[in-house]
Formats: structure tokens, C-alpha cells, sequence
């Protein structure tokens, strides 16, 4: 049986500003296995970003428990560890942030070596390993380089290069591709998938987009207003959300919502036939390998014109939409239905059919 590497029991934090309370995080229980790529989802104020800085105590809890890699570092309102331990312990827990956090006057090897400033190592052991871990990102090249001689994603690369300066086993990444182009994001999200896989790395997503959480990760935690609404595997929060605003979440990131406001406006669905029906069909693992809509007519009488299809791979599963329209009499499309959902295809109807 799997131990998580990252139990957060019961969390709440409370911060107290002149006259005013404020719950950042509220009765939050969230638990991550090693090798997990885990993406924590939520809107600006959402309390994310304070639920992980609790991982490592740089924000210390009002109450709960945390456990890091069987060790326990808070409980009953008291951090657990010496003021050596905690330091020990933040050694294991590389981070990287949206802005990078470079020392502008140090040159790409030097930001990298300032975490191992207090290592155990002679200077050629230091040396040696600023230097692999340049090679591990890509940016051996660009070793003497300074920051502001950096694009974003190099200066990102640089910042993953130091976090895993003290050989982490786990990595939090909080919004570190918010301020980087798309192109540049999937590289970085490519990085992190590969020191996922090459060094066992437990890797902790904070995002406010689930388009980054489809792309790596294989759990996701949807938050709001400082409280976990929803979790599970990608593949189970993406085929059966429950809640409205991961709903609203995953319908961006599949691109959906854009594609329905096209459809909508098509003269064939604005004066829709007598005998037809708009449905969104949702399918998912070997279902994907079937031809649905050619079976549809085999199988049914029932003819179908495809206006939007997509085709994601959600933690090595395919999962894939249609909106289209069904043609054929009432008799035939609710035969067409019921077959659809007997091969698992999840089908709601968007207009047509009264």
C-alpha cells in the first residue's frame, strides 16, 4: 500500500487584519502519493497558494496536521520539528514561482549554486552539480549568463535548476507559467513532467488554469473560498465533474464554451429540423477506438452531422467530445440514445427534442 508523501489534515488558516477575519484556508484535507503530478485548481483568492505554503510551514497553520515523508511537522497547534529539522526538511521541498525569484546581479550558475551555499560539498563537488543540473534544464549554455540576458522560460528553467539543487522529493510549482507564452508553457510543463518521470520527483501544481492540470497532472483539488468543492484523478474530475465551477473550469480548458458559441450561431442550428437534435457526446478510454457516429446510422437509421470534435489524452486515457446533429424520427433518436449510453457515451441534448 502507497503512504502519501503529503498528508494535510483538517487545515485551516486564519489571519487577522485590524478589525477583520479573514479563513484563507478552511477545514482543507488533501493527501499526495509519491510520483504524483497533483494539480490544485481555484480562481485568485481561492486559498491554493496558502494550502501549500503550509507543506513546508512558510505559512504556518491555524490548526490541522502535516505530515511530509512520514514525518510529522505540525499537529495540535504547534510545528513538531526543531528549528534544524524544519530546515532539514524545506531542503526536500524544492519551489518555483511565477516571477522566478532570480538574483538579478548573479549570473545563471551563481543563482543556481546559492542553494547549495550551506551544502556538505568541496567546491568542485558544487561546481559539478550546478553544472548537471544546467544540463538537466537545458540551459548548460547559457551557464554566465544574467537574468535580464534571459527570456521566461530560460529564467523559469534557471529557477527549476536551483529548487532541485538539494535533490528535493518534492517540487511545488505555484502559477510558474502564468507569466510565460503558451508556447513557452508547454516546455516548461514538458520539463516538469520529465524530472517527474526521471526523478521520481513528487510534483504540486498551484494553477488558476485547468488547461495546465489536463496537460501533466494525474490527481486534481478544485478550490473555493479557502475550501476543497471537489477531488480525484483527472481522467474522474474531467468525464464526471460535480460541481459547477469545475465545470466552468473544464469547459474552458477543452474549449468547448468558445466552440458552442460558433455553433450556436450556424444557420443550421438556429433553424434547427423537426426531426433533429444538437447533442454533446462525451466518451472516454476504449469507447474513443469505436466509430460511434458511423454506427449510429448502421445501427439506428440515424444520420449525424459533426460541428466540433476533440480527442484529449488525460493521464495516457483518451477522452473525447462530438457536438453534432442527429437526424431521424423520435422513435429512432431515442433508440440512438439509449445505444449511445449503453456504450458509455454520456449524451445531453442542447436543443430539439421537446
Amino acid at each position: 500500500m502507497t503512504h502519501p508523501i503529503i498528508k494535510l489534515d483538517h487545515i485551516d488558516v486564519t489571519f487577522h487584519q485590524k478589525k477583520r477575519t479573514i479563513q484563507a484556508v478552511k477545514d482543507t484535507s488533501i493527501h499526495i502519493n509519491p510520483g504524483d503530478i497533483y494539480g490544485i485548481v481555484g480562481y485568485s483568492g481561492a486559498g491554493k497558494s496558502t494550502l501549500v505554503r503550509v507543506v513546508n510551514l512558510l505559512q504556518v497553520p491555524t490548526a490541522g496536521q502535516i505530515t511530509v515523508d512520514g514525518d510529522l511537522l505540525f499537529d495540535q497547534g504547534k510545528i513538531q520539528l526543531t528549528a534544524e529539522g524544519l530546515r532539514q526538511k524545506r531542503r526536500q521541498i524544492g519551489m518555483i514561482f511565477q516571477h522566478f525569484n532570480l538574483m538579478n546581479q548573479k549570473t545563471a550558475r551563481e543563482n543556481v549554486a546559492f542553494a547549495l551555499k550551506h551544502a556538505d560539498m568541496t567546491k568542485e563537488e558544487k561546481e559539478a552539480k550546478v553544472q548537471a543540473l544546467l544540463e538537466k534544464v537545458g540551459l548548460a549554455e547559457r551557464a554566465e549568463n544574467y537574468p535580464s540576458q534571459l527570456s521566461g522560460g530560460q529564467k523559469q528553467r534557471v529557477a527549476i535548476a536551483r529548487a532541485l539543487a538539494n535533490d528535493p522529493k518534492i517540487l511545488i510549482s505555484d502559477e510558474s507559467t502564468s507569466a510565460l507564452d503558451p508556447k513557452t508553457t508547454k516546455e516548461i510543463l514538458g520539463l516538469l513532467q520529465e524530472l517527474n518521470r526521471d526523478l521520481g520527483l513528487t510534483v504540486v501544481l498551484i494553477t488558476h488554469e485547468m488547461q495546465i492540470v489536463k496537460d501533466i497532472a494525474n490527481r486534481v483539488a478544485v478550490m473555493q473560498d479557502g475550501q476543497l468543492i471537489e477531488e480525484g484523478s483527472v481522467l474522474d474530475i474531467f468525464s464526471n465533474p460535480k460541481n459547477d465551477l469545475t465545470q466552468d473550469f473544464i469547459t474552458t480548458a477543452t474549449g468547448i464554451d468558445e466552440a458552442l458559441v460558433k455553433i450556436y450561431r450556424q444557420n443550421i442550428v438556429k433553424n434547427l429540423p423537426e426531426d433533429s437534435i444538437l447533442v454533446h457526446l462525451k466518451y472516454s478510454g476504449a469507447t474513443t477506438d469505436t466509430a460511434i457516429v458511423n454506427d449510429l446510422y448502421k445501427s439506428f437509421g440515424v444520420s449525424a452531422n459533426i460541428l466540433f470534435g476533440n480527442i484529449e489524452i488525460l493521464d495516457t486515457t483518451p477522452v473525447g467530445e462530438l457536438v453534432g446533429i442527429l437526424s431521424g424520427s423520435p422513435e429512432q433518436l431515442q433508440a440512438a440514445k439509449e445505444g449511445l449510453a449503453a456504450a458509455n457515451v454520456a449524451i445531453k441534448v442542447l436543443k430539439g427534442g421537446e
